[in-house]
């Protein structure tokens, strides 16, 4: 039965809580993690990254410090993070191998937050452990979507460039503090965090162009 032009039209109905699998699951994943963290024996510390360890071969650091968190504030600010700004890139791709390319995006930027805050500190023992450097990659990738329309910014848009000096400004100052928020006394690792925003900023543009929409398929800006 068609309804007449004179019948009242219900509105469609949205859901209060729309974001994308692959952020959620990040999200989630942390404090479930951190969970089973504590329980360890050495609280997950012989999964740490050290920046000693890796001029000695031992790599693996780089990639299970992003399961490890220093604290319940630090999950909760990283899975906070990781689902929003995780959730415009998820969205942005949305071709092929797209949830593929959103979990190599999230390891890559945490893999080259670690190694750049070993080529600051190649002595330093001290553990890393955190997404923070993963998350950082997601918020320097969104950066360049906040305001695209469905389209990836270019880099050296007036707008990119002063979110991207606000994100730094405020990870330097955070670094100049000292200490993470409910991390036990725990150092920040500033460094790293800058490595996987820069990583995140740059590596948007062509992860975009292989997984994005295709250009006929995005919406005309006006």
């Amino acid at each position: 039965m068609q309804n007449s032009p004179d019948d009242p039209v219900e509105p469609s109905r949205e859901r209060v809580f729309n974001a994308p699998f692959l952020p959620l699951l990040i999200a989630a994943s942390m404090p479930a993690l951190f969970w089973f963290q504590e329980r360890l024996p050495d609280q997950g510390m012989s999964m740490a990254f050290r920046a000693v360890d890796l001029w000695q071969g031992r790599w693996t650091g780089l990639f299970t410090s992003m399961l490890l968190h220093g604290g319940w504030t630090h999950v909760i600010m990283n899975a906070v993070g990781a689902l929003a700004f995780g959730a415009p890139v998820a969205r942005l791709l949305s071709r092929r191998f797209a949830p593929l390319a959103f979990v190599a995006l999230y390891i890559a930027s945490g893999v080259v937050a670690a190694f750049g805050f070993a080529l600051c500190h190649p002595g330093s023992a001290s553990n890393l452990v955190g997404a923070s450097g993963a998350v950082f990659g997601l918020i320097g990738a969104a950066t360049r979507l906040m305001g695209g329309h469905g389209r990836v910014m270019p880099l050296f848009h007036s707008v990119v460039l002063k979110q991207a000096a606000v994100w730094m400004s405020v990870n330097l100052v955070i670094g100049l503090i000292g200490f993470a928020p409910g991390g036990g006394g725990a150092s920040i690792a500033w460094e790293a965090h800058a490595f996987g925003f820069l990583f995140g900023l740059l590596a948007i543009g062509p992860v975009a162009h292989w997984f994005g929409p295709r250009p006929d398929l995005r919406p005309a800006q006006v």
